[in-house]
């Protein structure tokens, strides 16, 4: 039998919080029962908001909390190149668009309520239709362009993929019962495959990366559920094995709110300055 795979991938854009720390060490101990590796991957292609110092932080927190990883560490920051080859079949397939829209036509063209599972704007398909002669003038002027999916394509080529079948992922429980899941993609519409300003997006990397680097179990938050979707999506169109998901409970504040950096909940590192162990990690986080 195949051997258990398992990873954490961080940010480095900002600190680890106790919301990391579930998601951590659920995958470790996952990994440590099931006879299991467990990898380390740094998701940094947000090259403007990650920083150097967060890798430092993170590898320190996770080591602190009894938590080991194979080597080398795989930065995805290092693998663009892998990600514009990936996106660059999908286009050949008719699969990808070119989208020169700003970010503001997005927002005036929009209808109302049509918003993703993330609660953006679904994309009203502005430069969906361009003639090849006014996507090559845009490109030669050295316009900046997103590539997005043709969600009404992809999910034609899937199904003709899946020999009819419709489109599922297995979800595990807790206790490592299966569910097949029913994706719908189609609820995220013309997602960005490629970003204006890095050659890649989180979809697109994180389902190449899950491919390449052999992992069998993806255990993240919650808040990633409906990504699902779009993830075995993407991997029917590249032709990549469907790892199983276990999404977790996440961990709120006091307010109600998921923990997040951006909101700049006590970090890992602050709580062991102030006295803190693993052991009452493991408490706060939820984990026996």
């Amino acid at each position: 039998m195949t051997t258990p795979v398992y990873r954490f991938a961080p940010s480095p854009n900002g600190p680890l919080h106790l919301g990391h720390a579930l998601s951590a060490l659920t995958a470790f101990d996952l990994a440590q029962r099931a006879g299991g590796r467990f990898l380390l991957r740094i998701e940094d292609i947000d090259v403007t908001r990650c920083r150097e110092e967060f890798v430092t932080g993170i590898v320190e927190d996770l080591s602190w909390l009894g938590i080991a990883w194979e080597e080398p560490v795989l930065c995805q920051s290092q693998h663009f190149a892998t990600y514009v080859q990936a996106a660059q079949w999908l286009e050949a397939q008719g699969l990808l668009y070119p989208c020169f829209a700003a970010r503001s036509e997005i927002e005036a063209a929009v209808s109302p309520g049509a918003v993703d599972p993330d609660g953006a704007s679904i994309y009203p398909g502005l430069h969906k239709n361009l003639a090849p002669a006014q996507i090559e003038t845009r490109m030669q002027n050295g316009e900046r362009f997103a590539l997005r999916i043709d969600m009404e394509k992809a999910l034609a080529k899937a199904h003709e993929r899946l020999g009819g079948a419709p489109l599922t992922f297995t979800e595990l429980s807790a206790d490592g019962t299966p569910q097949l899941i029913a994706a719908h993609p189609e609820r995220w519409g013309d997602a960005v495959i490629l970003r204006k300003d890095v050659p890649a997006s989180y979809h697109l990397a994180v389902v190449v990366d899950d491919a390449r680097q052999g992992v069998t179990h993806v255990t993240r938050g919650r808040d990633l559920y409906a990504a699902t979707d779009l993830h075995r999506l993407l991997q029917v169109l590249l032709g990549l094995p469907e790892p199983a998901y276990h999404h977790h409970p996440l961990l709120a504040g006091s307010d109600g709110r998921k923990l997040s950096k951006s909101a700049g909940d006590t970090g890992l590192a602050e709580l062991r300055a102030g006295g803190a162990t693993p052991t009452d990690i493991r408490r706060m986080a939820g984990i026996g």
